[in-house]
């Protein structure tokens, strides 16, 4: 008798229950009707997604400084990692300079801010300053500073990501050099402390749907979608600007390492979805960190290049800078002559190397652009205060796929990428890394989304219980039959 078939509520039951991409796909749905519905509701809903990235920037910093000193201790090569980051540096200055190139050309093509005839006399500069709070963006001696941690427990404590970096080197240094006699416990118990890390990673991902729900609707009842009419032109210009830059990220990841950013785009896309809920490519570190490392890329290439292109790898805030600042010129009339848009480029070069995590830190950027040109009225930036938060979409997708792609460009530069083994995991067959049964990525079983196949063996052929219960064989699966004798 053939097995009976679900029915089809109880197929979609199942699928909501399991898999984290259904659950936040059903969430950010709800989350834009509610907002569209009973916009004074939505807008109170704004800590749920607040909430949830608070949780998930607890355990990015000790996360990176694990995998980091891990990296490094297992690598033994302390030469390789100093590589890494010089090639890393190179690859994030190339594609940022391309990001910028190609904002320019697409909006001198389109000319987005054309005809608006603004007088800047109208807009209310005193806006911009609200929104950054009065900050400032750091300058290339305060930036370098600000990367040197002053304690230790503080560069924990304030979440600094490339103070973190550089006590993890350090660590991982001193490891080498004492070697694993002087301190044997020391690496196994960041391993274990790793794993925690991760599953914790794990407890919190059961909040996503609900940090989506109340981001989407937030955004779409304080926003409105009126909006979107109003800069239309604008808005449909930086994502199809971002469309031609993911194509060039594509070629580029095709031609160094032989992978499509597709099947990449198609495995992480609950991490994907998520990022686009909450407007937070942090939100999605700690697992996008996991998939790589399962995707065949080293463990310290993954601990070095992707929390540092968080800071110098900035994609989409680049291209966006461009566009905006030349839609801005060109709605108040001012014609940019070609020597003053490379002017742009390298000013917003160094400009976008500091914004990370500073709030307002795309107006600033462009009132410091404007300033150093000198044509542009600096209150002109108050023209993009009504379309930023829209751009938000645009700038993660953009943000997190260049330093994917930058994790396996630098990978394989240096040697430190297991191409067949990426190419196995994209193409969605059964591989794992030891550890994933429990709190990887593999058997997603704390996470809540769908269960991977092969989280049940490792490579070495251990099962879940083995792995529990080291010494007891665990029986094997009745379907299997044991091989048939060699013949002679």
């Amino acid at each position: 008798m053939p097995p009976s078939v679900p029915s089809l509520p109880r197929r979609v039951a199942r699928t909501l229950r399991t898999s984290l991409f259904a659950q936040v796909t059903c969430a950010l749905v709800l989350g834009i009707v509610v907002g569209k519905l009973w916009p004074d509701t939505a807008t109170a809903l704004q800590p749920l997604g607040d909430g949830f990235t608070r949780l998930i920037k607890t355990v990015i910093s000790p996360l990176v400084f694990c995998v980091v000193v891990v990296g490094i201790a297992k690598a033994g090569d302390l030469k390789a990692f100093g590589r890494i980051g010089v090639k890393a540096l190179i690859w994030f200055e190339i594609a940022s300079t391309a990001a910028l190139v190609t904002g320019l050309v697409t909006a001198n093509v389109v000319g987005p801010g054309r005809g608006m005839n603004v007088d800047p006399s109208s807009l209310d500069a005193a806006a911009v300053q609200e929104t950054t709070g009065g900050g400032h963006l750091p300058t290339t001696t305060e930036f370098v500073l600000n990367a040197l941690p002053q304690s230790f427990i503080g560069a924990f404590a304030d979440n600094e990501l490339l103070q973190v970096l550089i006590l993890a080197c350090l660590v991982g240094a001193a490891l080498l050099h004492l070697g694993h006699t002087k301190v044997p416990k020391i690496l196994p118990a960041i391993e274990q402390a790793q794993e925690i890390i991760f599953a914790v990673v794990g407890f919190i991902m059961r909040l996503a749907p609900i940090a989506v729900f109340g981001a989407m609707a937030h955004l779409v009842g304080n926003y409105g979608l009126g909006v979107m009419r109003t800069y239309a032109k604008l808005i449909v210009l930086c994502y199809v600007a971002a469309a031609l830059f993911i194509a060039l990220l594509a070629v580029a990841l095709k031609a160094v390492t032989g992978l499509s950013l597709w099947k990449f785009l198609r495995y992480i896309r609950e991490e994907m979805l998520l990022a686009l809920g909450t407007a937070s490519t942090e939100s999605v570190m700690p697992r996008v960190m996991q998939k790589l490392r399962r995707a065949g890329a080293r463990d310290d290439a993954v601990g070095l290049v992707l929390p540092t292109g968080y800071s110098f790898n900035l994609d989409g805030a680049s291209l966006y800078l461009s566009i905006g600042t030349l839609f801005i010129a060109q709605a108040v009339g001012v014609d940019l002559s070609l020597g003053q848009q490379v002017t742009v480029v390298l000013v917003l070069m160094l400009t976008s190397k500091g914004m990370a995590g500073i709030p307002g830190s795309a107006f600033l950027a462009l009132s410091a652009t404007a300033s150093s040109l000198g044509a542009i009225p600096a209150g002109a930036v108050a023209l993009l205060l009504g379309v930023d938060r829209i751009m938000d979409s645009m700038r993660v997708v953009t943000n997190l796929l260049g330093n994917c792609v930058a994790v396996f460009a630098v990978s394989r530069w240096e040697g430190a990428l297991d191409t067949d083994r990426a190419k196995r995991v994209l193409d969605g067959e059964d591989t794992s890394t030891p550890g994933d049964d429990e709190t990887g990525v593999g058997a997603e079983k704390a996470l809540g989304g769908e269960k991977d196949p092969g989280s049940e063996k490792d490579p070495g052929g251990e099962t879940g219980a083995e792995a529990l219960a080291p010494g007891i064989p665990a029986q094997k699966p009745k379907e299997l039959k044991e091989p048939a004798p060699e013949a002679g």
